[in-house]
């Protein structure tokens, strides 16, 4: 589930409330701390009641296929590991509300935003609209999708084969075949290069 938001914005008609922009902001964060940052911040957004300033958090993530124990298992992988991606609503000069930067900032595991410059509150570079399109576009795709096979080698890769006819064997990774989860190997057999398909399990890095 790589949204881990979904904070619903309250408009405020208030008069004399000064005019936001909603803004994806990227929040560089401390390596496998992605989801624990993420769910601190929706909780202490939910008890400062600040829904209409930080109103989605997002760590992209994907499943992926991969053989253990001569067994297929499904695990979730973050598309951009350090990372959490946090929509807000900026003032007009960019800068971010002062309670909003510091529930952020105070929480642990958090660096800072990206392209940040100077001064006692954030005004970090946002981005793009084709970032943020391709960046959901990530997400959605992975709710919908099917587990992907997560192979890990590539051409020139040298391997042992470690099942199969030719186990024991060592060989170079000609090509590779994610939909179908196999791999082409060249090994030498009586003094020739021979190509032989394997499943991509059935072979090891040497």
């Amino acid at each position: 589930m790589p949204c881990l938001g979904g904070i619903r914005r309250r408009v405020s008609r208030q008069s004399g409330v000064p005019q936001m922009a909603k803004r994806w902001l990227v929040l560089r964060v401390q390596s496998n701390r992605e989801m624990t940052v993420s769910r601190t911040i929706e909780e202490k957004v939910k008890i400062e009641a600040l829904e209409d300033e930080i109103t989605r958090v997002l760590v992209p993530t994907e499943n992926v296929s991969i053989m253990k124990g001569g067994k297929r298992r499904v695990m979730e992988r973050k598309l951009y590991p350090g990372y959490v991606f946090v929509e807000m609503n900026v003032k007009e000069d960019g800068t971010i509300p002062e309670r909003a930067w510091f529930l952020i900032r105070e929480t642990n595991g958090v660096g800072d935003f990206i392209g940040t410059e100077g001064g006692k509150y954030s005004k970090p570079s946002a981005m793009e609209p084709h970032e943020v399109e391709k960046m959901l576009g990530q997400v959605d795709k992975s709710e919908s999708a099917e587990p992907s096979l997560k192979i890990d080698f590539k051409k020139g890769d040298s391997v042992k084969i470690k099942e199969g006819p030719f186990e024991n064997f060592d060989g170079v990774i000609d090509e590779v075949d994610s939909a179908k989860g196999r791999v082409k190997v060249i090994v030498t057999i009586f003094g020739r290069p021979t190509p032989v398909e394997l499943e991509y399990w059935m072979v090891e890095m040497i």
